[in-house]
C-alpha cells in the first residue's frame, strides 16, 4: 500500500447523501449537508475506498490510480 496512490471524488450532482461511504469509510469520505465529500482526494491505496464506491447507490464516487478508474469496480 504506497501513501499516496490513488484520488478519489464524489460527484456532488449524483450524490443522494446516503452516507453509506461515511459509514464504511469514515475516515474517508463525509456526509457536508446533504451530500458526501471526500475527506481529502488524494488517498493511499485503500480497499474501503473502492468499497464505498461499490455501494454508493447513486454511482457518485469515482476512484482513481493514475490515469485510469479502478472503482466502482464493474
Amino acid at each position: 500500500m504506497s501513501a499516496v496512490g490513488w484520488t478519489t471524488r464524489v460527484d456532488r450532482e449524483m450524490c443522494m447523501g446516503s452516507g453509506m461511504c461515511a459509514g464504511l469509510a469514515p475516515d474517508l469520505y463525509r456526509l457536508e449537508g446533504d451530500t458526501a465529500e471526500p475527506v481529502r482526494q488524494e488517498i493511499a491505496e485503500d480497499e474501503r475506498a473502492l468499497d464505498a464506491a461499490d455501494s454508493c447507490p447513486a454511482l457518485a464516487i469515482t476512484v482513481r490510480a493514475g490515469g485510469r478508474t479502478v472503482g466502482p469496480r464493474r
